[in-house]
């Protein structure tokens, strides 16, 4: 088995579909067919069993995920290697963040590291989804959680605070919540257990028992635009709230805290573009 061949099982197998695997390599979903029945034929053995649901492995793909996945961590180390050599202040760097940091931070950071390497392209993601540094899916990443992987580096960018928002027309209307009693009597908007699952037990350190979800999202840019629409009670960071015309503070006396991280492979430490971006967004943030 070669690599190519190795990368295209690797992407069915996480992905669960030829079409899925296609958009992840950005190939072709006719050439990632071929190129397994072109595997299974040189091995000589089924390795996924195809369902409506889905490409599913068999035991022999399964014993085959090891082999492959060593070949991944082969072939990514060299690349991380020779990219971490890479005086060049030119190429991509992929860059993964939040929507809301990204908002409020990290692209005009990338403005800035524009103006200054105009020859450095920045591939941005937004997502609530921990991106695997490790498999290069990004150089760089701004976290609100710190990895414990060994290989990789960690900066500490700053401590942000969080408060409580609601608008005024919607405190008029239900009143100012009252500290203690689980928000009884009020409508909460919140983010879905699979992005932040503290929101089904608290915001803002309140319990929420006995509050009513008015609404579910998965990112934070629509976490704000809930509590704008007068949707309900919301947490979120003061530096985003404060600012916004259509929110008021809820108990301006209670206050959570969340911690930001800039997170890099150890491997990349020495490459100049990614060293560059990563100056820009440490920039971005004022000293704590």
């Amino acid at each position: 088995m070669d690599w190519d061949n190795a990368r295209i099982f690797l992407a069915i197998y996480r992905k669960g579909t030829l079409r899925a695997a296609a958009g992840m390599l950005e190939i072709d979903q006719a050439t990632v067919g071929r190129r397994l029945n072109a595997l299974e034929k040189s091995l000589g053995a089924r390795l996924f069993l195809r369902t409506p649901s889905g490409y599913l492995a068999t035991p022999a793909g399964e014993l085959a995920v090891t082999a492959a996945e060593a070949m991944e961590h082969a072939a990514l180390q060299f690349q991380r290697e020779m990219q971490g050599i890479d005086n060049r202040l030119s190429g991509s760097v992929r860059v993964t963040t939040s929507d809301t940091m990204a908002h409020h931070f990290v692209i005009g950071a990338m403005r800035r590291l524009h103006e200054r390497h105009p020859e450095i392209r920045i591939v941005l993601s937004t997502s609530t989804e921990i991106t695997s540094l490790t498999r290069r899916e990004a150089d760089l990443a701004v976290r609100t959680l710190k990895p414990t992987s060994p290989d990789l580096i960690t900066r500490h960018l700053t401590r942000r605070s969080m408060g409580l928002y609601a608008t005024p027309e919607y405190l008029k209307q239900r009143g100012m919540p009252t500290p203690g009693n689980g928000l009884a009597g009020h409508d909460i908007v919140i983010y879905q257990a699979a992005v932040a699952f503290r929101h089904q037990e608290k915001i803002c350190l309140e319990p929420v028992n006995n509050a009513r979800v008015a609404i579910e999202v998965n990112n934070g840019l629509a976490l704000q635009e809930a509590a704008r629409q007068g949707m309900g009670v919301t947490e979120l960071p003061c530096h985003m709230a404060d600012v916004d015309p259509r929110l008021v503070r809820v108990w301006p006396e209670r206050v959570d805290h969340y911690d930001v991280w800039l997170v890099m492979h150890s491997d990349l430490s020495r490459s100049a573009r990614v060293r560059a971006a990563a100056d820009a967004i440490i920039d971005s943030f004022p000293a704590t």
